[in-house]
């Protein structure tokens, strides 16, 4: 694996219900990026499934799939392969949870000093439909750990 190099990780979910409403949420975090046989991995703590609890969260991205792991206050994967339907277990401390995920769009941009990852999909819980979902993640290069 390539050397551990500081990053600055910003993340923009939205999410639409059957009746309308929407959510967005956004969040900023300080992680680090290597590459490992052509695959990327971000690293970094993650606030946004509860302010209280940290959760350790791995990025694993290519041009045709990114994977999402989740370890801490829940135990989570989202896979994302355009054109595609995943499915897994979203452990939560009151139980798991079926989880599928039918990406319909999945856009990877590989750079020397920023990537970025945009992705649209569906999500159905134990069978389900939830919400149609809109991923927005930009890695950046942090100047400042790198100075």
């Amino acid at each position: 694996m390539s050397a551990m190099n500081p990053v600055i990780v910003r993340v923009r979910g939205s999410q639409r219900d059957d009746s309308g409403e929407e959510n967005t949420i956004e969040s900023m975090a300080v992680g680090r990026h290597s590459v490992k046989n052509g695959k990327h991995y971000v690293l970094y703590e993650d606030a946004l499934l509860d302010e209280k609890v940290k959760t350790s969260t791995v990025l694993k991205f290519s041009s045709e799939e990114v994977v999402i792991l989740r370890k801490g206050g829940v135990h989570q994967e989202m896979r994302f392969r355009e054109g595609a339907e995943t499915s897994s277990t979203y452990r939560t401390p009151y139980g798991d949870l079926k989880l599928s995920i039918r990406t319909s769009r999945l856009r990877v941009s590989l750079g020397l000093l920023d990537n970025r990852i945009e992705a649209e999909y569906d999500i159905a819980i134990d069978g389900q439909y939830q919400s149609s979902n809109t991923l927005q993640v930009q890695i950046s290069n942090d100047k400042k750990q790198n100075d």
